[in-house]
């Protein structure tokens, strides 16, 4: 398949740049496959297309304020992205400038808090960094570095939490889960009261998820990958869905990725592990565990929207995609939401 049949017309007006003020209250276009009809609604009202014995699966990773900005023993600003622990206090990390940046260098940020010296180069132009300090990391990072927002977003986030889910808990993420932005605790205490099962995955999404796709034929892109874990008791209320008939529901493209690489090919039942997934879905894919997905708009030519396009049909997608532009839908991670069925 080549790369230009997941491209479209998008203004750049519909990139939303702050969040909505009551997190519900974004839209949702809801995509039936089967009926191949599109409805409009607001969010909450989601709780609708739901039913007792559905099971929500929901990555609760928590994003770290990964964006630094510092200076070289020169002077020199620099700016660093922190994508993942590669063990201790070595992270993987993006640089700018990168060609300024070499093994050896060290960087001074928040004056003297912390400090960090690059120690290689990786695959691809990121850094191997080791990080001195004395306290918490943890906390470090809260008082001085700031939420690592995607490149399309200019404006300043002005409450850090919006870039966060209500249900964050594990941190670790560079980039937030962002269908999950628009749930609030009513409005999951209310699922939950109506009898849907919701379990919980952890996927640390990397920055790697807004790389464009670069190559013509999608087959030859190579993923990101990224680390995840699931636990004893949401493997249980996953597979009981399954074996009950129900549906199990993707709160995200990150969740459907942690259950389509761990799911039994035959029986799409899973397994509680920790591990690191390169899950590549494009059309073509036979899903194995999910049988909805709620998710964002995805940016075009985007391994995202090959995922969306795999689960209901790439022209069908593309159609619904158009009349989101036409009924000005907001658009990517502070936008609006899709529920497909």
């Amino acid at each position: 398949m080549k790369l230009e049949e997941f491209d479209y017309y998008l203004p750049e007006e519909l990139i939303a740049q702050v969040p909505i003020k009551k997190r519900d209250e974004s839209r949702l276009m809801v995509l039936d496959r089967n009926g191949r009809s599109i409805n409009h609604e607001v969010f909450k009202n989601i709780i609708n297309y739901l039913e007792p014995g559905d099971c929500l699966v929901r990555n609760n990773t928590k994003v770290i304020p990964a964006r630094l900005y510092g200076k070289k023993e020169t002077g020199a600003n620099v700016e660093f992205v922190l994508l993942r622990r590669i063990e201790g206090d070595i992270w993987e990390s993006i640089v700018r400038p990168g060609n300024k940046l070499k093994p050896g260098t060290k960087v001074i940020f928040g004056e003297g808090l912390l400090e960090a010296e690059i120690l290689d180069i990786m695959e691809g132009g990121t850094r191997k960094v080791k990080f001195y300090y004395e306290g918490i990391f943890n906390e470090i990072l809260d008082q001085i570095g700031l939420m690592p927002l995607p490149p399309y977003i200019h404006e300043s986030l002005k409450e850090k939490d919006r870039y966060q889910t209500v249900y964050a808990k594990y941190e670790g993420s560079a980039a937030a889960p962002t269908a999950g932005l628009h749930f609030t605790p009513e409005l999951l205490k209310q699922i939950e009261e109506k009898g849907v099962k919701i379990a919980n995955v952890t996927l640390h999404v990397g920055i790697g998820t807004f790389r464009p796709v670069k190559e013509e034929n999608i087959e030859e892109h190579k993923m990101h990958t990224e680390h995840f874990y699931i636990k004893q008791e949401d493997a249980e209320k996953i597979n009981e869905t399954k074996k009950n008939g129900k549906r199990v529901i993707a709160v995200g493209t990150t969740s459907c990725r942690v259950l389509e690489t761990i799911a039994d090919p035959e029986t799409g039942l899973v397994k509680p592990q920790e591990s690191d997934t390169g899950i590549y879905i494009y059309p073509g894919y036979k899903f194995k565990c999910i049988d909805a997905l709620i998710t964002n708009f995805h940016l075009p030519k985007s391994t995202l929207l090959m995922l969306v396009s795999a689960l209901a049909d790439r022209e069908f997608i593309l159609k619904a995609y158009n009349q989101a532009v036409k009924e000005k839908y907001r658009f990517f991670s502070f936008g609006d939401a899709m529920l497909i069925k």
